[in-house]
């Protein structure tokens, strides 16, 4: 079954511009990621990279989502 997702590399990379991308890009950014996470076929250790970048980007999206007004 042929690849239908960017490079491992390339979604590294748009990993870190998350921050900056716009919702619809954010999105497909992060679609991808996890598509690359599911693809066996790729290293371990890279979509170990891919997956503790992810992380790191939501956790970073939850700080910026949240303000003193918000309770859970």
């Amino acid at each position: 079954m042929p690849h239908t997702h960017p490079s491992p590399e390339k979604v590294y990379e748009n990993l870190d511009k998350l921050e900056n991308a716009g919702t619809a890009q954010s999105a497909e950014y992060r679609q991808d990621a996890v598509e690359v996470l599911a693809d066996l076929e790729v290293d371990v250790e890279v979509r170990q990279e891919i997956a503790d970048r992810l992380d790191n980007a939501n956790h970073l999206m939850t700080l910026n989502n949240v303000d003193g007004e918000d309770s859970y």
